[in-house]
């Protein structure tokens, strides 16, 4: 989420962004995704959708834990959800959470198009929900090895507790939108643009409990608008 510095992310320098995302971003990125970024960035949503560095990042972390199984909360364009579809085995499978189905069918075509619609298991839903009904089965804890979550910032902490329950000890989960803009360096939720204020102090307070949190180790990336990957440890 970005407020007119989409394509400038957290750094102050239009022309560094721009030269990460030309030597590094643009000519890996494969081909499915340049469409879909091209074909959405007119989308009232686009600016709600996984930056392009920070996508590159989370294609290289499924990689790097070999994830088969993997969950999505939120949507929106489908540019995360495509590109998690593209990193994960054939045989791999994501469940995906969005309150609306809409979000889901932005992408949808492209996502065809790349033969990856097999992989994906879309649910319409409020997430809490979902998560609680999985955790009804005991054979689902600890059966998940990635987790990514761009959603409402009210319940990251809700979806923390039960993500910790799903992902297996050495697996991932990855919050997107955790520097906020930039705006949570500020003292005073005032300093920042309007709407940033309502989820200053949320989101302060969930990056609080996660560097608090004994059972996860934490890394903060300054990438699109701030993402966090925790490593569940016990």
């Amino acid at each position: 989420m970005n407020d007119g510095t989409k394509t400038m992310g957290l750094l102050q320098s239009q022309e560094l962004y721009e030269y990460i995302l030309e030597t590094s971003v643009y000519p890996r990125q494969p081909q499915p995704l340049k469409e879909l970024w091209d074909a959405t960035a007119n989308h009232p949503l686009a600016f709600l959708a996984t930056a392009p560095d920070a996508g590159q990042h989370i294609a290289m972390l499924l990689k790097l834990v070999n994830a088969k199984k993997t969950i999505e909360i939120g949507v929106f364009t489908g540019y995360s959800l495509l590109l998690t579809a593209l990193s994960i085995p054939d045989d791999g499978k994501i469940v995906a959470i969005d309150i609306s189905r809409k979000s889901y069918e932005i992408g949808l075509p492209i996502i065809q198009k790349a033969g990856v619609e097999h992989k994906i298991d879309f649910i319409e839903s409020q997430a809490l929900p979902v998560l609680d009904k999985f955790l009804e089965d005991k054979e689902n804890e600890g059966s998940f090895d990635f987790a990514f979550v761009d959603a409402d910032r009210v319940n990251f902490l809700n979806y923390h507790e039960r993500l910790m329950k799903l992902v297996k000890v050495k697996g991932l989960i990855v919050y997107d939108n955790t520097l906020w803009g930039g705006t949570v360096a500020l003292p005073d939720p005032s300093l920042a643009p309007e709407s940033r204020r309502p989820d200053w102090q949320r989101t302060i307070e969930f990056n609080k409990a996660l560097a608090a949190d004994p059972r996860i180790e934490i890394s903060q990336a300054a990438l699109g608008d701030g993402i966090t990957i925790c490593r569940r440890i016990c």
